[in-house]
């Protein structure tokens, strides 16, 4: 048998499976977030030798002119009036000069260009006499400015992440010039220094380092992918099993937004027409007894009498439902009201030939409730069950108790043979001012809800659809039940 259904603040829920992947992507972020930081510590350690280098040559470049200029030019000049370095004796005593100079200095070659572009004394012999040798730093130079390059042989690298070193040399073109113990200003440009420093020892350092935090990087991302794994594996469990809950929460908040600004509309209304009908009605009684005293047989005052207390009726169910009352829970026991509001129906139920059934759980099952609003949502449940059943049937009450989810409830369903809810019908069943009947407000299932939402109770509606089947309505209420003292009794059938 097929049936419609309607499962109060319950909705599909979907799986949460954006976990699934979290782990993964965290992964992949702090992969990428490690190759960065490693190619940015790689790349400042790079920029930091070849300032500190150049410095360094800077400082080397300025003692060697000083030394050059005083201990060789001048002497020389004054000696032998010119200078010929291809004299073996000025060569040498430059070449003293200057290996005397760098003297425990880190330097592997120094080179002095004239102003011709040709290397007229260098610390490796064979390169004097070279001719047409200065490029574009030695033009820089010539110019008063210094100027640098680095110059890589036999290696490999690939955006100075991946770098394979075997020579790395900075090379740093410096002008010669005169100094100013000699001139009022500064020196004119002799020559230029071409200074060589192997930074092969400092780049290979550079790149054990950068392994060494790529290797730390990888295992700290594997360790943590490892632990974002275990917790989320953990945590998906726990949010897939609160998806539902927070799915029903939305659920409701989504319906109370839409009946705030209804109910604010409708209690401002009820209240202005109650006003009016409570003078209309105190009115009517009035009059109708100074009419009974001339026309006994007159009945018209009794009938705006009788009219106006139904309209009051109605104010009051559109204030009862724009104005749900807080219950004042306490422990109830469920069959109890059952019992009560079968007996106010049973002269009803008689006059339409209804019988009733009743299999109750029985013994000291209790909830936590408000008696007298579950009285009420109870009475309109089985009103609308004996309308639906004009030329009789019966009425079915059966309470038992449940493991749902870990949650134990307390369960009422109450079941009829009447016309049964049309599926399309039952999809608004809830809804406000929504009804079948010729006469109503179609507000009493709403206010039923309002009742059992505030006992957090589910209510569920079924009823067949097949042609062939049995009509008919059934309503399930499920309350959670109170951790009470009491003892679960046998169930006990009763027919009326």
């Amino acid at each position: 048998m097929r049936f419609a259904k309607i499962q109060v603040g319950v909705d599909a829920v979907k799986p949460f499976a954006l976990v699934k992947y979290f782990s993964f992507t965290s992964f992949i972020v702090i992969m990428l977030g490690a190759i960065i930081l490693t190619w940015i510590l790689s790349h400042r350690a790079r920029i930091s030798i070849l300032e500190r280098s150049e410095g360094y040559a800077l400082l080397l470049a300025e003692n060697l002119n000083h030394q050059v200029f005083l201990q060789f030019i001048v002497p020389t000049v004054f000696k032998f009036g010119e200078i010929s370095l291809r004299e073996e004796v000025q060569y040498e005593r430059l070449d003293n000069i200057v290996r005397a100079t760098i003297h425990s200095f880190h330097i592997d070659r120094v080179t002095i260009f004239d102003l011709k572009a040709s290397i007229v004394y260098s610390t490796d012999k064979a390169l004097v006499g070279q001719e047409n040798k200065g490029g574009l730093d030695y033009q820089v130079a010539l110019k008063g400015r210094h100027s640098s390059r680095l110059v890589s042989k036999g290696g490999s690298m690939w955006f100075d992440f991946i770098t394979v070193v075997q020579e790395k040399k900075l090379i740093t073109y410096i002008p010669l010039r005169a100094e100013k113990a000699f001139y009022n200003l500064t020196g004119p440009i002799l020559g230029v220094f071409e200074i060589t420093q192997d930074l092969s020892s400092e780049y290979e350092d550079v790149v054990k380092n950068q392994y060494l935090i790529s290797g730390v990087s990888l295992g700290i991302m594997i360790m943590v992918f490892i632990v974002l794994r275990q917790i989320v594996k953990r945590g998906e469990t726990i949010i897939e099993r609160r998806s539902q809950e927070r799915k029903k929460l939305e659920e409701q908040l989504n319906q109370a937004e839409r009946l705030a600004g209804l109910g604010r509309m409708v209690a401002g209304v009820a209240h202005e027409i109650r006003t009016p009908l409570g003078i209309i009605r105190s009115t009517a009684e009035l009059l109708g007894k100074k009419i009974h005293k001339y026309e006994p047989n007159n009945r018209l005052a009794e009938v705006i009498v009788e009219e106006s207390r139904r309209l009051n009726n109605i104010v009051t169910e559109f204030l009862d439902f724009a104005r749900p009352q807080t219950p004042r829970l306490a422990p109830c026991n469920v069959e109890n009201v059952l019992d009560k509001n079968l007996f106010q129906l049973a002269s009803e139920m008689d006059f339409k030939q209804i019988v009733l059934q009743k299999q109750y759980v029985g013994g000291c099952v209790h909830i936590m409730g408000d008696s007298d609003l579950l009285y009420r949502a109870f009475l309109n449940i089985f009103n609308n069950s004996v309308a639906a059943m004009p030329s009789g049937g019966e009425i079915s009450v059966t309470t038992t108790v449940k493991n749902d989810n870990h949650d134990t409830l307390f369960e009422v369903c109450i079941a009829d043979t009447g016309e049964g809810i049309d599926p399309e019908m039952m999809k608004r069943i809830c809804d406000p001012f929504f009804t079948t009947k010729e006469k109503g407000t179609g507000l009493g299932l709403s206010i039923v809800k309002n009742i059992l939402d505030s006992h957090a109770a589910a209510i569920d509606f079924q009823s067949p659809v097949a042609e062939s089947s049995p009509r008919g309505t059934k309503v399930i209420i499920s309350f959670p039940l109170a951790d009470l003292p009491g003892e679960v009794g046998t169930p006990k059938k009763e027919s009326i």
